[in-house]
């Protein structure tokens, strides 16, 4: 199946969950290069849209999150990542970046 890339100006929402626990850890951005080296790596690897560059998680921090599987949304546009994370996904140390409530 073709990833499109073009719906959303050249980058696609990736949804990174723990393959073990099913827990969304975070959210990142991919171009064609960051999927392409993802999947030859199986390394997740983003596109930073504020470094304007290919972003591997863990590449400082040693946090590396390991592709288990790939799955692609019905209109080719959203990809869900199952990995297993090597210690905390969040820049806070949480093990997720979804860990606080929207006050209502």
């Amino acid at each position: 199946m073709k990833l499109n890339f073009e719906k959303a100006g050249g980058l696609i929402p990736a949804i990174i969950q723990d393959v073990q626990t099913n827990k969304v850890l975070m959210l990142g951005f991919m171009n064609e290069e960051a999927y392409a080296k993802t999947e030859s790596d199986q390394i997740v690897t983003f596109f930073s849209r504020t470094k304007n560059r290919l972003w591997t998680k863990g590449e400082t921090s040693g946090h590396f999150l390991h592709v288990r599987e790939i799955r692609i949304d019905c209109d080719q546009d959203t990809l869900l990542i199952k990995v297993e994370p090597v210690g905390p996904v969040c820049h806070t140390g949480a093990d997720t970046c979804f860990f606080e409530e929207n006050p209502r």
